[in-house]
């Protein structure tokens, strides 16, 4: 467990495979005022990880963000009964058995628990995937999941080098996977919305569930990865 900000932590995971690739896995957490911890796509539990998290407050939400970051929900649950699911509804549908909490949406009229604390946006326009983002103004934060990925190209072999660099996802020009950005075709100008929204947060520090955390001068990385949309 690294902390990352006050009130911030992130926990690296095992790697899980996926597309011949071997994914690392990243969780954050954040305690909010009132103690309670808010915590973004929950890694597998091991008892060092629970003495951890006891260590730092009550499991109050387990966020999903999106269809793709739902392999260690259950124990999660189970471990913590009480603790709120939140997840897009894109993976409400596929995990029809878990139990859910609420949906993570752009609607103006839902206001999630955290909102006070947390800013969010469901970064939609692609028929693939939606996903959402969520920014720590006091620690300025900015949290993604697959929206971008920067991976320490010495982590893999020589073909797994290869195709990562084909589909855009090595340090320390990260970004969208290929196939994601693809599918943006006729979803642009709402992607450009949601866009304008993250950098107007103007983050510090961007936080990636797969690959190098960027720690300083987020905003710009966030240019940088996104001069295909802009």
């Amino acid at each position: 467990m690294q902390r990352l900000a006050e009130n911030v932590w992130v926990v690296e995971g095992p790697c899980v495979p996926f597309f011949g690739l071997p994914y690392s896995t990243r969780m954050t957490i954040i305690r909010l005022d009132d103690s309670q911890l808010w915590i973004h796509s929950p890694i597998a539990l091991n008892d060092n990880l629970l003495t951890n998290i006891a260590s730092l407050g009550e499991v109050k939400y387990l966020v999903a963000p999106n269809h793709l970051h739902h392999l260690f929900i259950e124990p999660w649950q189970q471990q913590f009964p009480d603790a709120r699911l939140y997840g897009t509804e894109q993976l409400i549908i596929k995990r029809n058995d878990l139990d859910f909490d609420g949906a993570l949406t752009n609607s103006s009229s839902e206001v999630w628990p955290w909102h006070q604390q947390i800013k969010q946006v469901l970064f939609t326009g692609s028929p693939l995937m939606q996903e959402c983002i969520f920014y720590h103004p006091s620690s300025g934060v900015l949290i993604v999941t697959d929206l971008l990925e920067n991976f320490n190209p010495a982590g893999f072999n020589w073909w797994q080098r290869l195709l990562a660099r084909m589909t855009g996802i090595v340090a320390p020009n990260g970004k969208m996977p290929l196939d994601w950005r693809l599918s943006f075709m006729f979803g642009k100008a709402k992607a450009r919305q949601h866009l304008t929204q993250i950098l107007n947060w103007q983050a510090d520090t961007l936080v990636m569930s797969h690959g190098e955390i960027i720690h300083e001068d987020a905003t710009n990385f966030l240019k940088r990865s996104f001069r295909w949309l802009l």
